[in-house]
């Protein structure tokens, strides 16, 4: 019984190590990048879901009946009103945040399978979604069309100095809104580039800029 028990603990700790691991490393990737969910987000619904998979094992292991799947499913639907808050951010006319939400909800899939001890798929599923998210990134081309571009500044006070140069790095016209940083690092200052309609454009233009560390599409 000493030994069952010690066997489980092993497996539980695992289990979350192995969320918190590829959770990590996934949410450190797109806090990089100033996605709106970073590190600590995807860790807290990889590791969320996970806890919710063991328990439905736990109960029908412990009772002997129900549904392994019935709580895990709920998992779904919850991480679905956490990505719709990230997705109904509007700028103009222009919807932001499906990638970040999408991939939130991949990262639950995955601290499910996880919880279940579908170890290899969710290992196999984590490499497709770095991929998805680093390397095929590089296929697509950068003179695209873009609606809204968030870029950050490293000094707040120079806010209306580099509002004033854009439209020299911005060729079309547009709207700036001045935004919280989402590094959260203090001094910086976000800056949402919106334009009137979706125009195709060199993003990191914009970096040539003084004081913008760093642009991103929305």
């Amino acid at each position: 019984m000493e030994q069952l028990f010690k066997n489980e603990i092993f497996v539980i700790a695992f289990k979350i190590f192995l969320a918190v691991f590829i959770s990590g490393i996934i949410g450190a990737e797109r806090g990089r990048h100033g996605r709106s969910a970073g590190m600590r987000t995807h860790i807290l619904v990889c590791l969320g879901s996970t806890l919710t998979a063991m328990t439905g094992l736990y109960i029908q292991q412990t009772v002997g009946t129900g549904d392994v799947m019935r709580i895990a499913a709920q998992v779904i639907s919850g991480v679905g009103f956490l990505g719709a808050g990230m997705i109904i951010h509007r700028n103009g006319n222009m919807v932001t945040g499906l990638t970040t939400a999408a991939g939130v909800w991949s990262v639950a899939t995955i601290g499910i399978a996880i919880g279940y001890g579908y170890y290899i798929a969710a290992l196999i599923a984590s490499v497709a979604f770095m991929l998805a998210v680093m390397v095929f990134a590089k296929f697509e081309s950068r003179k695209r069309k873009i609606g809204v571009v968030y870029a950050e500044l490293d000094d707040m006070k120079k806010v209306n100095e580099t509002i004033s140069k854009l439209p020299d790095f911005v060729p079309y016209k547009h709207h700036v809104d001045v935004v919280p940083p989402k590094s959260a690092r203090a001094g910086n200052i976000g800056l949402n580039i919106v334009m009137d309609k979706a125009c195709e454009f060199d993003i990191e233009k914009i970096l040539e800029l003084e004081n913008v560390i760093y642009v991103v599409e929305e």
